[in-house]
């Protein structure tokens, strides 16, 4: 990918001369003979680096270069100025330029310069790559879990991450599906690459061509410069596609050809180009039923998932809730905090439909709520509980077992009669959607008394 360098100097001789010489160098040169012109481009152009020219009429440098940094402080500035005025070029270099350049100057000089300013944003650039890797492998760790369900995932992990296999990850939200990615990211000869996540439900589906692919300047409206996209950025690395089953039809069969013929074309682009990305996808959403009423391809569903993972859900491996507790604990500084058998027994028997994230927020919640560093039914949310007892303590089961549709059946006939017959009371009261409830209604044939 070319630089782009912003060069501002009201010196229309000296403009032309540095615009030659850095395009000459491989470069992408935006010009402009004023300070106030060189703060328009800039905003619409955003350059990685600025050469100003530090004594110009209107604006000079040092305004300039004040400017720039309150809008963008990692962008580069070099500034100009004339021999024997290093005193000015001192100025400049504690309000925030990376380098000046004395006149006259020849080219091999310029070019030293701006080469030497491009390798520092390189080297910033790679070292906050390098944290991010650090804090993702940190993350990578907490997933948590002893259970045989947790197990059979663990040795998938294992045997899939040193492989360039497209992995298709499917779970409930909340059970860790991004952290699976990152730990097969971080276990593979990738793992000193990019990984880099998108949430294909998060972005406007207008936006999410050119977040994935890229755009070029002018390929629609509002596309004032070249974007790179999360393919680009992922070159060489991972690229995790999170909730990949909500990514539009019209957009599949682009994805598709990207992931079979490794390359892709930026939207507005004329010219593919070749990528090195591994491709691993999460969904929510029961992909099979989705490739057979027309919503998700085929094709694409077997081109994502030559490895399928299934994250069980948190209420099917209730032996690992105790020690995520401890984990979540020990997370948010809570090491001295401990919970009573009755609390604990609660919420491992608490069906969890948050899953992990929402046993996080809970463990989160009670130790900044708490009044001591023994948690008790009290101090449990309102949801764990009712009428002060554990939630799972009111439905009182036979030993000889019993059907879970008659049971179901006695509990919304109950929850209305408690509030009327009022549907949405009840709705409210049994914690679900009222189109929920209603479901329920017409599914046992429940009548209210009065008809």
């Amino acid at each position: 990918m070319r630089h782009k360098i912003l060069v501002i100097d009201d010196d229309n001789s000296l403009r032309r001369v540095l615009e030659y010489n850095l395009q000459e160098e491989g470069y992408e040169v935006q010009t402009a003979s004023s300070g106030e012109e060189g703060l328009y481009w800039f905003g619409q152009s955003q350059p990685g680096l600025v050469i100003t020219d530090m004594k110009m009429s209107g604006m000079d440098g040092l305004m300039v270069l004040k400017s720039i940094k309150e809008r963008s402080p990692e962008t580069l500035v070099i500034i100009i100025t004339a021999f024997g005025t290093v005193d000015v070029a001192v100025e400049a270099m504690k309000a925030g330029a990376l380098d000046y350049i004395t006149k006259p100057f020849n080219r091999d000089e310029l070019r030293l310069t701006v080469k030497k300013a491009l390798q520092f944003s390189g080297l910033a650039e790679e070292n906050k790559r390098l944290k991010n890797e650090l804090s993702d492998k940190a993350d990578y760790r907490t997933i948590v879990g002893s259970s045989k369900e947790m197990e059979k995932v663990f040795d998938v992990i294992r045997k899939v991450s040193d492989t360039e296999a497209s992995i298709l990850i499917a779970g409930e939200s909340g059970t860790g599906k991004e952290l699976v990615a990152r730990s097969i990211h971080a276990n593979s000869s990738r793992k000193n690459a990019p990984f880099v996540a998108i949430n294909c439900a998060a972005i406007p589906r207008d936006l999410l061509e050119s977040e994935l692919f890229g755009h070029v300047k002018g390929a629609f409206t509002g596309a004032v410069r070249d974007k790179t996209g999360k393919f680009q950025l992922a070159d060489g690395g991972t690229l995790f596609l999170d909730e990949v089953g909500d990514l539009p039809v019209e957009l599949q069969p682009k994805l598709l050809r990207a992931l079979q013929e490794r390359e892709v074309e930026p939207v507005g682009g004329t010219k593919a180009e070749k990528l090195d990305v591994r491709v691993l996808s999460a969904t929510n959403l029961d992909v099979d039923k989705a490739t057979a009423d027309g919503t998700f391809r085929e094709d694409l569903y077997y081109r994502l998932s030559v490895i399928p993972i299934h994250l069980p859900p948190l209420r099917d491996r209730r032996k690992d809730i105790p020690v995520l507790i401890r984990h979540f604990c020990s997370k948010h500084g809570g090491e001295k905090l401990s919970f009573d058998q009755d609390a604990l027994e609660t919420l491992v028997r608490y069906p969890w439909p948050g899953n992990v994230r929402e046993l996080e927020n809970t463990v989160e919640r009670l130790l900044i709520m708490r009044d001591s560093n023994v948690i008790s039914l009290k101090d449990l949310p309102d949801k764990f509980l009712v009428n002060g007892a554990p939630a799972s303590a009111v439905v009182k089961l036979p030993d000889e077992g019993c059907s879970l549709e008659q049971l179901e059946r006695e509990v919304v006939v109950a929850a209305l009669e408690r509030n009327s017959w009022n549907q949405t009371a009840a709705a409210r009261f049994l914690r679900i959607p009222r189109h929920t409830l209603v479901y329920r209604i017409e599914k046992y044939s429940i009548t209210s008394p009065g008809n």
